[in-house]
């Protein structure tokens, strides 16, 4: 089931009695969400993630555009009517109710046509489980079961309706790191397996680039890009998704283009023919850097973290717009520890210039 939402807009009062402006939570958004793909909406708090997702599930009604599944029109359909799936960070189970018993409550309302049979609702509650993986706990009660096997049972409960789109509001919020990394891991196999077109609403970029078919960055109610995670993460549109996107975050200087040659103070690290003369911020990804010892750039070496099979090389540089600078290194390098600085040479793939003004990016 494919998504299509055209021009959508929500607006908000304005809190305030002193300005009347009305608060844009999402501004215009235009997309079509492709049937049976897994899009991931990311963006830090406040960017209009959640109200979107609210909005294709009809909890709330758009201030302009439309919202389409397939080829009808749902906008003005209450959130029943929809044929949604919706999972919460909260898991918002029945505590009273075992865990059968709280897959099986969406199918207990179901009236006239649609009214299902016990023995057709046992199946479907153990089919949903199946999925999950949940099968042995179906006596117990949510007080008994870890925070991943209640997010698992919230999202059998919301598979168990046989949904057309199925919408996770930070679903993993609240489990911790290992838990974290193997319920990601879940929602795409179970994804995969139903072929549901699924929206995934996050503020961790790591798990919305590890599962998600197609991203799409907000800030501030607006849609900054939208592709495949690697695709963006490697063709930022501007200095917001680039520093939005990655782990270590990308390191940023203030910089120049000067007679076709990209500076960061006196060192020229790149060749920029045909960008004209100006101010810019210059954007490097750790993985960016190659140690070399006549490299045109050069740092003040701080430390270095063993990470393994890699290491991260920590500086600093009087340009550098983060108070420190990373460079990730294979671990077979040397590195003298009481050298004060050290020098680089840099990826071009991995080197992005910005508009000082604008922050949009310029392309080499």
């Amino acid at each position: 089931m494919k998504i299509v939402l055209q021009h959508l807009t929500k607006k908000f009062p304005s809190r305030n009695r002193k300005v009347r402006e009305e608060v844009v939570a999402v501004n215009d958004f235009d997309f079509e969400i492709p049937n049976g793909k897994l899009v991931g909406l990311l963006g830090p708090s406040g960017c209009g993630k959640s109200t979107t997702l609210n909005l294709i599930c009809g909890l709330q009604k758009p201030t302009d555009g439309r919202i389409f599944f397939g080829e009808d029109d749902v906008t003005d359909l209450p959130p029943e009517n929809r044929g949604v799936g919706l999972v919460f960070q909260n898991y918002a189970l029945y505590p009273h109710l075992t865990v059968e018993k709280n897959i099986r409550f969406p199918l207990e309302n179901l009236k006239g046509a649609d009214k299902l049979s016990k023995e057709q609702m046992r199946d479907r509650v153990y089919e949903a489980a199946r999925l999950v993986q949940i099968e042995e706990l179906m006596d117990r009660k949510p007080s008994e079961l870890s925070g991943g096997q209640q997010q698992r049972v919230a999202i059998a409960r919301a598979l168990v309706k046989m949904p057309r789109v199925l919408l996770l509001d930070e679903p993993l919020s609240n489990l911790d790191a290992r838990l974290r990394l193997q319920t990601r891991e879940e929602i795409r196999r179970i994804q995969k397996q139903t072929q549901i077109t699924t929206v995934f609403v996050t503020h961790d970029q790591d798990e919305a680039m590890s599962i998600s078919d197609l991203i799409v960055v907000m800030k501030d109610g607006i849609v900054q890009q939208i592709g495949k995670p690697q695709e963006v993460y490697d063709n930022p549109v501007n200095l917001f998704v680039a520093k939005f996107l990655g782990t270590p975050p990308i390191n940023v200087f203030d910089g120049r283009v000067q007679d076709g040659r990209l500076y960061i103070g006196e060192d020229a690290i790149l060749d920029t023919k045909g960008v004209p003369d100006q101010e810019v911020s210059v954007g490097i990804r750790p993985e960016g850097f190659l140690l070399q010892e006549d490299g045109p750039m050069h740092c003040r070496l701080s430390r270095l973290e063993v990470m393994g099979r890699d290491v991260s090389v920590v500086s600093a540089s009087e340009y550098s717009q983060n108070p420190i600078i990373r460079a990730i290194i294979n671990a077979e390098n040397s590195i003298d520890l009481n050298a004060e600085t050290i020098r680089f040479a840099v990826k071009p793939q991995k080197v992005f210039i910005f508009n000082k003004e604008t922050e949009e990016r310029i392309l080499l």
